[in-house]
């Protein structure tokens, strides 16, 4: 038999309203500029190449160091992976919202101070630039333990799949919005400065508007998370922090009685008999949190894991593979002002037929046919259209060949977000106690970020081919981007078998998964 408390039976039975469409706005504005702020740098990363690091007659035209350019693409991730430990922690400990806008400053604050960074020489610029996308991610990073529970913790359940996976879409805006602000700012500066001398020599020039172009894109990602601070601030605490963690009955029924427009009792009595149960008081490293929960943490950190190794690696790096296969022209047939809008086009396309639609068919499915066949199906299709641009690459190549390349790689992240890129994001946010439901989701998310880590710094190195530019600049030669993509089958194929490990939350409430309903003479759950 289970026990509920009223407040949360009435949001868990609540009819879609206004307040969840509010809620998924208000939260998902924190992802768009999140995925804006992530991805937008490997739009320019080739322009700072050219700004920062040209050499007179090398092959190809200011490419940024393999080192640099791997700290300048991991750097933002490394700071996301801190702030997802960091503020995970924090989001259990001091309340949902009290730390909910404190992301969002570090955000505005530190895409802001990107696009200034400064320096008398390269070194100094990058440092800079390294030094506050560093922070930037640490922001980023609190935004997603926070946003996916307050979420979680708002919705019904039986539309809550929907709602966190509307929330996690609102990353494939920002990436194409990324694109389309790159594609507007390179298209303005080279209608404008196109003079005859600056056209004179295509790789070599930049003109003086090249360094406005990658401080204007990386400062672009300020506005939207300024203008979602106020409503931010206005949100409630969510019930279910309120009642089972703060152990404030009255505050509980007060907040959503106003968000409702239902009469709640408050029930302290019942609040106090659950909180202080001796099985729903177990912490993080303990016994019973292990024999509890301890398969299902597996199964998120190590799918989310596997799942960003390959997704930010093709994300980050598209342009390398663009121009491997030729979509791409060779930078020294092009002005870096052409550069950036070629990519900019490229990465445009890719996200508006493949990335956002992938989002939006989770969104629509994930509460019909549930959270585990999505994941099981995405990493399937993903290994599958992975070894299928790996094994015939030299086919793909040929010119004639090159929109089925594009094809089938857009068809990779499609299923990357209609399968475990939105997956993953979800579950935690369902199946752990509410004390500790931001820091494993924190904990799930910053493994994700370590597997992204790997992806930016060991793909960029791995795909540098034997014959590569790189290569007869002094640069390590990598694997080649063919076995680079077959590497990646391989991981996606990992993903499929760890799914195992993570439970099916459709149509369950919250405290059902978590086992916090549960009356003391009832058999706790265990992992399934």
């Amino acid at each position: 038999m289970a026990r509920q408390l009223e407040v949360l039976n009435a949001l868990d039975l609540a009819k879609t309203q206004l307040y969840h469409f509010t809620a998924i706005v208000i939260a998902g504005m924190g992802f768009f500029t999140d995925a804006y702020d992530l991805f937008c740098i490997s739009l320019v990363t080739k322009l700072l190449g050219r700004i920062y690091y040209h050499v007179d007659g090398a092959p190809n035209p200011g490419s940024l160091p393999p080192n640099v350019a791997a700290a300048v693409n991991g750097v933002a991730l490394v700071g996301t992976l801190t702030g997802q430990l960091f503020f995970g922690w924090l989001g259990d400990k001091m309340g949902r919202k009290k730390v909910y806008g404190m992301t969002l400053m570090i955000m505005v604050i530190c895409s802001i101070a990107s696009g200034l960074s400064f320096g008398k020489h390269a070194k100094g610029v990058i440092a800079t630039l390294c030094f506050f996308r560093f922070w930037l991610g640490f922001g980023i990073g609190g935004d997603y333990p926070l946003s996916a529970t307050i979420m979680s913790e708002y919705a019904n359940k039986k539309t809550r799949g929907a709602f966190i996976a509307a929330v996690f879409a609102m990353q494939g805006f920002g990436i194409l919005a990324g694109g389309i602000v790159a594609l507007i700012v390179s298209a303005a500066f080279k209608a404008n400065f196109s003079a005859p001398s600056y056209e004179a020599n295509a790789s070599t020039s930049t003109g003086p508007e090249a360094d406005y172009i990658w401080r204007i894109i990386l400062m672009f990602g300020a506005i939207p998370a300024a203008l979602t601070y106020y409503w931010r601030m206005k949100m409630p605490e969510t019930a279910r922090y309120t009642a089972l963690v703060a152990k404030n009955a009255r505050q509980a029924a007060t907040d959503m009685s106003k968000v409702l427009n239902v009469e709640i009792q408050e029930e302290q009595e019942k609040i106090e008999q659950i909180t202080n149960d001796a099985r729903n008081s177990f912490g993080l490293f303990s016994k019973q949190f292990l024999h509890r929960h301890g398969l299902h943490l597996l199964g998120t950190t190590s799918t989310w894991f596997l799942l960003d190794i390959a997704f930010y690696s093709s994300n980050l790096f598209q342009k390398d593979i663009f121009s491997a296969v030729g979509w791409i022209p060779p930078a020294k047939t092009m002005n870096a002002i052409e550069e950036v809008y070629k990519i900019a086009r490229a990465q445009t396309l890719i996200a508006l037929c493949g990335t956002v639609p992938g989002y939006w068919f989770t969104v629509a499915f994930i509460d019909i046919i549930g959270r585990f066949a999505i994941q099981m199906m995405g990493f399937f299709f993903m290994t599958v259209f992975m070894f299928a641009l790996a094994f015939p690459y030299n086919h793909w190549k040929q010119r004639e060949n090159r929109i089925g390349f594009i094809i089938m790689y857009a068809l990779t992240f499609f299923f990357a977000n209609f399968g475990p890129n939105s997956t993953t994001f979800v579950v935690p946010a369902e199946i752990f106690p509410a004390r500790l439901r931001s820091t494993c989701h924190g904990i799930s998310a910053a493994a994700g970020k370590a597997g992204a880590i790997i992806g930016a710094f060991g793909f960029l190195y791995a795909a540098q081919s034997q014959d590569s530019a790189n290569t007869d600049a002094g640069y390590p030669p990598g694997i080649g981007i063919k076995n680079s993509l077959i590497v990646l089958g391989c991981i996606n194929f990992l993903g499929m078998l760890f799914t195992f490990l993570v439970p099916e939350s459709k149509g369950k409430s919250l405290e059902e998964m978590a086992g916090e309903n549960e009356d003391v003479d009832a058999t706790p759950s265990v992992p399934i």
